[in-house]
C-alpha cells in the first residue's frame, strides 16, 4: 500500500487561504528583504505592505529562494509523519527555488520535486491537480510524472499596468520601461518556455485593457473546466474585479473560477493592477 501523499509549493503559488486549506497544500515561503529587515513571504510581509511602502518612499523589495537547509527541515516534518511529498516550484528559469528543493529532496526516499515552468496561481493549478490526483489514491511518483507531462498545458499570462517595477527589478532595460511609459503600452506577458515573453502590447484605458485581455485570451480556447484563475496583484477597483470575474465565466464555462491576490514576491516585479487569467488547456 502507498503512503499518503502531501502537496507542497513555494509562496509564489498565489493560492487563497480558502483553497489552501480545501487541498491541505503546504507552502515554504521566498524570503522578502528590505535594507537590513527580513521578511517570510505571505507570513510576515504582505503585498498591501509592499506597496503601502513602496508609495511612501519608492522602496522596493529584493526577494530570496528559502535555503537548503530551510528546504530539508521543510520536507522532513512531512515524512516523519509518513507522507511522501510532490513539490511544485515556480519555473526554475525565474529562480533559483526548484534547484535547491531538488538538492535537499536527494536526503529523503519519496520526496519528488517537479519544475512547474510558470509562475504564481500557473504553479498553483499544478498543485490542485496534484492534490486532486493525491484524493483518489495516486502515488508521489505518478503524481510528479504527470505534473511534468501537463507544465506545457498550462496558460499563464498577465498584462501590466506598468514597466516600472520589471526594470527596478532587473527584468527590463530602463528604455523598454521608458518607451512603454511615453506610449502608454501595457505589455502582455505569457511564460513560454519558463520565461516570461512579451506577446502583444495593449494601449488604452486599463478597464479596457483588461477586458481586451481577457476575451481574447479566453476565446477559441478548449479550456479544462475544473478552474481557472483570476489573479491581481492588487490595487484594482473590487467592483471592476467583480465585472472581469463575469466576464471569466461567461467566457471559459469553467466551474469555478477563483480570484486571488498575488503574494509580495511575484508583486514586486509585476507592480499594482497587474492581472492574469490563468487555466489549463485540454
Amino acid at each position: 500500500m502507498s503512503k499518503p501523499v502531501m502537496i507542497t509549493s513555494d509562496s509564489t503559488v498565489d493560492l487563497s487561504p480558502e483553497l489552501y486549506k480545501r487541498y491541505n497544500i503546504k507552502t515554504v515561503p521566498l524570503t522578502i528583504v528590505l535594507g537590513n529587515e527580513s521578511y517570510q513571504d505571505g507570513v510576515d510581509f504582505s503585498t498591501p505592505q509592499m506597496f503601502a511602502r513602496y508609495h511612501k518612499d519608492g522602496t522596493l523589495p529584493e526577494t530570496a529562494a528559502p535555503s537548503l537547509q530551510t528546504f530539508i527541515d521543510f520536507f522532513k516534518s512531512f515524512t516523519d509523519e509518513g507522507y511522501e511529498v510532490v513539490h511544485v516550484d515556480i519555473s526554475s528559469e525565474l529562480s533559483s527555488t526548484y534547484s535547491i528543493a531538488r538538492l535537499a529532496a536527494e536526503e529523503f526516499e519519496g520526496v519528488y520535486v517537479v519544475d512547474s515552468r510558470m509562475l504564481s496561481t500557473g504553479v498553483g493549478l499544478l498543485a490542485i491537480e496534484g492534490a486532486e490526483r493525491a484524493a483518489e489514491g495516486m502515488s508521489a511518483a505518478e503524481i510528479a510524472e504527470h505534473l511534468r507531462g501537463l507544465t506545457g498545458k498550462v496558460s499563464t499570462s498577465f498584462v501590466l499596468d506598468t514597466l516600472e517595477f520589471m526594470y527596478k527589478g532587473g527584468r527590463c532595460s530602463a528604455t523598454a520601461a521608458l518607451g512603454a511609459n511615453l506610449l502608454r503600452i501595457k505589455p502582455g506577458l505569457e511564460m513560454r518556455d519558463g520565461k516570461l515573453d512579451v506577446y502583444k502590447k495593449y494601449r488604452g484605458n486599463m478597464n479596457n485593457v483588461y477586458r481586451q485581455y481577457i476575451t481574447e485570451r479566453l476565446e477559441g480556447k478548449k479550456i479544462r473546466p475544473g478552474h481557472i484563475f483570476l489573479t491581481e496583484s492588487g490595487e484594482i477597483d473590487d467592483m471592476v474585479v467583480t465585472q472581469l470575474m463575469q466576464l471569466v465565466k461567461e467566457k471559459s464555462g469553467c466551474k469555478e473560477v477563483h480570484h486571488t491576490v498575488a503574494g509580495a514576491t511575484i508583486a514586486s516585479h509585476c507592480g499594482p493592477r497587474c492581472l492574469g487569467v490563468l487555466f489549463i488547456e485540454e
